[in-house]
């Protein structure tokens, strides 16, 4: 199959290209492809958006002083961009969502693939809308899905606990803090495993591990033999937790811990590298 992939060199698209070529996909990244230029994808069997336009380190936030160009990009810009596909007889698309959509759901709520969305930042509603634009686009030979993926880890630059781990080990004071992770090759295979489903439809979560601060820079400090305390550990029991019951049924399961072992110490050079 070949697959159009925006954002490719990113965060999260690094790992779905990885994958894509270890299942023998053949990848076209869209050299020179900005979001709101109309691009070619004649040829494309299937398009994966990952590109995403904010500050750098920010999502929630993202837009920084200028919301007017943030959901120009974001979202007219992606909505362009499903409109080539479909116009251009690309069959099937995958759009990376956010588990922001599901922000103002009540604390400790269980996140099911089919919750409604209920976003608070302007990114969350950014990639809400985009969800339903695209979804409403859906038909014969035309299949549509979202990935609702939570905090993606992993080593490789950008690294996203570069400045975490930098603070801890030069002393300065990190705040307590749990979140749900996923590791982006388990990501990349999720993205697979709903690109090549006969029933591709509507929106998947994606999350694996809830990750305290204090697990996390405890293996840091072990690792390289830091006299930093960790943080305190926070309050898990207030967390919003998606479940991956949709990606189950495919047969996904994710190994984000045995994963997170083996990655910390190359996170670790990343994150010195990164200074």
């Amino acid at each position: 199959m070949k697959i159009a992939l925006t954002g490719a060199s990113g965060l999260v698209g690094r790992w779905i290209a990885r994958a894509a070529v270890e299942a023998g996909h053949d990848i076209d990244p869209l050299p020179g492809w900005r979001l709101g230029d109309l691009p070619e994808l004649a040829g494309c069997d299937a398009l994966i958006h990952c590109a995403f336009q904010h500050i750098p380190g920010k999502y929630r936030g993202g837009e920084g002083d200028d919301p007017t160009a943030f959901t120009r990009a974001n979202l007219t810009g992606s909505l362009a961009l499903f409109d080539a596909a479909k116009a251009q007889g690309v069959g099937r698309v995958i759009f990376l969502s956010s588990r922001a959509v599901h922000d103002g759901h009540a604390p400790g709520t269980d996140l099911t693939d089919d919750l409604p969305p209920a976003p608070t930042s302007l990114y969350g509603k950014v990639k809400a809308d985009a969800e339903a634009a695209l979804h409403g686009m859906a038909g014969p030979g035309f299949r549509t899905a979202s990935l609702r993926p939570t905090g993606v880890f992993g080593p490789g630059q950008p690294q996203k606990w570069a400045g975490l781990i930098r603070d801890f080990l030069a002393g300065r004071p990190v705040p307590p803090r749990v979140a749900t992770e996923v590791h982006g090759a388990d990501l990349g295979r999720a993205a697979m495993l709903v690109l090549m489903d006969p029933d591709m439809q509507g929106s998947y979560n994606v999350s694996d591990l809830v990750l305290d601060n204090h697990d996390l820079l405890s293996g840091v400090a072990a690792l390289t033999g830091s006299p930093a305390q960790p943080p305190m550990r926070s309050d898990a029991g207030l967390l919003r937790v998606a479940l991956c019951a949709r990606l189950e049924a495919l047969g996904w399961s994710p190994d984000g811990l045995s994963r997170l072992h083996a990655d910390l110490p190359a996170i670790i050079q990343d994150a010195k590298d990164a200074a």
